[in-house]
This record gives C-alpha cells, sequence and structure tokens, in this order.
C-alpha cells in the first residue's frame, strides 16, 4: 500500500482517500494497522488534525473520543476472539510520540507471542517485524477488517 495519504492520515480520512479506514466514529476514524504481525492491530484517529493532546479537545469531544477508543478496543476484542481461539486481550495506549496528532493504538495480544514479549509493552516486540513486508496490510486481511467492521457496526447499533 503506497501512496502519499500516509503523510496526511487525518486529512486523507476525512477526503475519503485513506485505505486504512474502518469506519467513521463521532470523534474521529477508525483505521486498521499498516503492519499485522498482532493480527486486528488498529488505531483511533482523530478528525482533527491539529489536535495533539487528549486535553486539546473540549470535554464533550474529549468524551466521545474516549467512547470511540472504547468501542474501537471492544470491536477489536470480539473480532479477534472470533477469528483466533489464542486471542488474549486487548491493550490500548495513547502515546503520541512519533505523530504529533491524536490517536489511540489498539493492539490485540494473544497467547501464541513469543515468552520473551508476551507480558510486555508492544514495542518490544523486534524492530524487523515492524517493517517485514510479511505483516504488511493487504488483501490476507480482508476477513479481519470485515470482522471488526462488522462488530463496530453491531456495537454502534447498541448506544
Amino acid at each position: 500500500m503506497a501512496g502519499d495519504w500516509r503523510t496526511d492520515r487525518i486529512g486523507a480520512a476525512l477526503r475519503g482517500e485513506n485505505p486504512t479506514v474502518l469506519r467513521r466514529l463521532t470523534s474521529g476514524f477508525a483505521v486498521i494497522g499498516d503492519v499485522q504481525f498482532l493480527p486486528g492491530y488498529s488505531v483511533l484517529l482523530v478528525d482533527e488534525p491539529d489536535v495533539q493532546r487528549l486535553s486539546d479537545l473540549p470535554r464533550p469531544k474529549r468524551l466521545s473520543f474516549l467512547s470511540d477508543m472504547e468501542r474501537l478496543g471492544e470491536a477489536v476484542e470480539r473480532a479477534c476472539w472470533r477469528l483466533d481461539p489464542a486471542f488474549r486481550r486487548v491493550n490500548l495506549d495513547i502515546l503520541g510520540n512519533t505523530n504529533p496528532f491524536l490517536h489511540v493504538h489498539v493492539w490485540p495480544r494473544f497467547d501464541w507471542e513469543p515468552a520473551d514479549v508476551a507480558g510486555a509493552p508492544v514495542w518490544l516486540h523486534p524492530r524487523e517485524r515492524w517493517s517485514d513486508e510479511q505483516f504488511g496490510l493487504g488483501p490476507q486481511h480482508d476477513v479481519l477488517r470485515d470482522a471488526i467492521s462488522s462488530e463496530l457496526d453491531r456495537l454502534g447499533s447498541m448506544t
């Protein structure tokens, strides 16, 4: 997946040009991650490119963003639980150290992860996994994309 949409992920999502978008949510976009060494990895992007921190949002939008975070987290959890019996849990991270815009990483965790990283933060997985082409997002992840999207729809209809 190449293209300049990666240099402006939020703008591309707003223009309908970001191919990783799963669903438009109330305060942002649920997207599937570019890398899938932990299948189901997703990100919630705020819909305002200049917002850098959660505290930059007015309280009602901040609460909406946190609600969207919970919804995406549960959707990933349900989809991964259904697709992989070794699914364990979901980790949610708001970091912002590399990309300056507000976003949340939703990392599924599995029993099959190597013992040396299974109980550690995702960032301690070997660096080569982050750039290995075999883990790059592609058509082989369509079932996963559909499963997460369906769960987002199901959870959205419950509100």
